[in-house]
Parts: structure tokens; sequence; C-alpha cells
């Protein structure tokens, strides 16, 4: 079996995706790693998420597919531009790391973490989520062509069980 990250990878790949922006998150590191290596996609690093909104906007415009990489602390950043997602009809793929649920230590991810799904939707996005490695493949390459051929904003919420919770030493 492929490792999960390497299924979206391939996802990316099959359907075109020329733009992947990012905040920097250990959670995606293995999939930033492979787009960065990719000679036909440009990966950008972003500051801040919601500057990923309005990269993926201007991609679209300039004839490019791309997707929006975060993690759940970053979502309520990106709450104000997603109305020129949905003002604008353009498509938006998001692929989030969820933080704040199963196994969270750190209680400053909970409050995001635990309504993230929620902020997404009240803005109009719709959510498909992932908590097992066998249903990222599908998952994704369904939100891909469903934004894309409905000019649709998709987030895909990938589960904190899947990325595995962080853990750390007591002192």
């Amino acid at each position: 079996m492929s490792e999960w990250r390497d299924d979206i990878f391939d996802c990316l790949q099959e359907a075109g995706v020329r733009q992947v922006a990012y905040v920097p998150d250990a959670g995606h590191a293995r999939l930033i790693n492979r787009c960065h290596e990719a000679n036909d996609i440009r990966a950008v690093s972003l500051t801040t998420e919601e500057d990923g909104v309005a990269l993926m906007a201007g991609a679209w415009l300039g004839g490019d597919k791309g997707v929006l990489l975060m993690q759940s602390s970053g979502v309520g950043n990106t709450i104000n531009m997603l109305s020129l997602i949905k003002n604008c009809q353009f498509p938006l793929v998001t692929l989030v790391t969820m933080r704040g649920e199963w196994g969270e230590w750190n209680t400053w991810q909970v409050p995001m973490g635990q309504t993230t799904q929620q902020h997404f939707e009240v803005a109009g996005v719709i959510c498909y989520r992932c908590d097992k490695p066998e249903d990222v493949k599908e998952t994704v390459a369904t939100a891909l062509r469903f934004a894309y051929y409905t000019n649709s904003a998709v987030a895909v919420l990938l589960g904190q069980r899947l990325i595995g919770a962080k853990i750390f030493p007591e002192d």
C-alpha cells in the first residue's frame, strides 16, 4: 500500500494541478517536498493562508489549476477571502491537516480544530473528510473533479487519526 501523501501527489498530477500554495506544516511536509521536486508544479510558500485563496483565484484566471494546503488552525485566516471564491465562482481545493481532534495535546489547537468544518460550511465550502489512508486517494480525486467541473470550493479535511497525533516526551 502506498503512503497516503503520495496518493495525494498522484491525484494532483492526474488532475493537472500546476500550482500548490502552502503555509509550512509537518502534516503536509512529504507532499510539499514532492511538489517542490516536480518539474510541472510550482510550489509557493505563504506567510498566511488567506494569501493562498487569492493565489488560487489568480492561478485559475491564468489558466492553471491549484491546490491550497493548510492546517486547521489557519482556516480562520481565510474566512474573509473565501467570499472572493464564492462571489466570483472560482474553484478552490484546499487540503487541511486537522489539529485539535483525537489525541491532541495542545489546547490552543482545540477551538479551531473542533469548528473547522462548520466555519467552512458557513462560508459555502463543501467538506469531505478522510480518517483512513485507504480513503484518501478517492476522496482527493473526487474533490478535485467536483471543484474544477462545478467552480465550487471544496475542503478535504485530513483527520488527526490519519495524520497522527503529535507526541512529545514528558519532562
